[in-house]
């Protein structure tokens, strides 16, 4: 079963359909009850980064999250903002984020950026997988997502560190640590390559 967290930000019923169309039973929780039984987890994110950790900690399941995922090791992935929640803290705002994962959120430079490449970042990427890793399996080669961001996950620690793509330079843009995962792009609108890689968290981790 995915668990799947709404705390009313993310792309809950895009999600929801891939995961329907590969036949994986999923749950949407919205309260602290729809956690029990959890097996895997998927934290979605849109919009600004103090906004998004603020409805978290609102939703009344911040509490019951940070011990599934750090005391129960399920296995969690984080998708665009979700993702960037994931780190200690992010330039773009105040909060501190969860800490699963040994990085932080920064904004993309735009001075190295020419007049062909501005921010947001949108639209389809290579991402170049760095290690091996279930997430990525089969999509070693050619792999591309779709993107919407101006900021991203950055960690020197690169242990944790899946994947890379290229705007105006390398930048991290898949992690992992323990049972915690992390995208920045948007694989329920990356049509055969979000598939497959949504499968692999369900059936491969």
């Amino acid at each position: 079963m995915i668990t799947i967290i709404n705390y009313g930000c993310g792309n809950i019923k895009a999600i929801q359909n891939v995961f329907h169309k590969l036949s994986i039973p999923t749950k949407i929780a919205t309260t602290i009850s729809d956690l029990e039984g959890a097996e895997k987890l998927v934290l979605p994110g849109v919009g600004a980064f103090d906004y998004a950790m603020q409805k978290l900690m609102d939703s009344g399941m911040f509490d019951k999250i940070n011990e599934l995922v750090l005391i129960n090791k399920i296995p969690v992935i984080g998708i665009c903002v979700g993702v960037q929640l994931m780190a200690k803290s992010s330039e773009e705002g105040k909060l501190a984020g969860l800490g699963w994962v040994d990085a932080t959120v920064k904004r993309f430079d735009e001075s190295k950026l020419n007049s062909k490449v501005h921010l947001p970042h949108m639209g389809w990427n290579d991402v170049h997988p760095v290690k091996n890793s279930p997430l990525f399996k089969g999509l070693e080669q050619e792999a591309r997502f779709y993107f919407l961001h101006s900021y991203y996950i950055d960690s020197d620690n690169t242990e944790q560190i899946l994947a890379k793509s290229d705007y105006a330079g390398d930048f991290v843009c898949a992690v992992n640590h323990n049972n915690v995962y992390g995208v920045q792009f948007h694989p329920e609108k990356s049509h055969h390559f979000g598939v497959k890689l949504l499968e692999n968290f369900a059936k491969e981790i």
